[in-house]
């Protein structure tokens, strides 16, 4: 069974599926909750590229939900170095994966609020779900 776990900036989820599956998982999930990758960086590549240091499987997708990114950006436009919500998925094992979900409330704290308090507050809850469709 796969678990959730709440740490300090978000979501941990630890997948039982290799990583590759995990990605795919986390992809599927993230769209369903109507968010898009805007970005990937591929941790274990740049690492090697730029250092020549080998690294675990390890990668930074750079979340949006458009409607959600819209709202906060027209309340304020340097919420713009928050965006996007960065979920982070790596290998722990040969099937076990962890994916950690960035938790829109803590990064809206920087901001004292109500209008981003709310908005986070729904991408906190679809980052829930998506935790919760995880750990099934």
């Amino acid at each position: 069974m796969n678990t959730v776990e709440n740490v300090q900036l978000g979501l941990h989820v630890k997948v039982n599926q290799p990583y590759e599956v995990a990605l795919e998982l986390v992809k599927t999930a993230l769209k369903a909750e109507g968010f898009g990758v805007l970005t990937e960086i591929d941790v274990k590549e740049t690492l090697k590229k730029k250092l020549g240091v080998d690294f675990q499987r390890y990668i930074i997708l750079g979340a949006c939900n458009p409607p959600l990114a819209h709202r906060a950006l027209s309340a304020d436009l340097d919420v713009g170095l928050l965006l996007p919500c960065n979920v982070v998925v790596y290998e722990t094992g040969a099937n076990s994966s962890m994916v950690s979900l960035v938790d829109p409330l803590v990064m809206a704290g920087m901001f004292k609020d109500a209008t981003f308090e709310a908005i986070a507050i729904e991408a906190q809850e679809r980052f829930k779900r998506i935790a919760a469709v995880l750990s099934a």
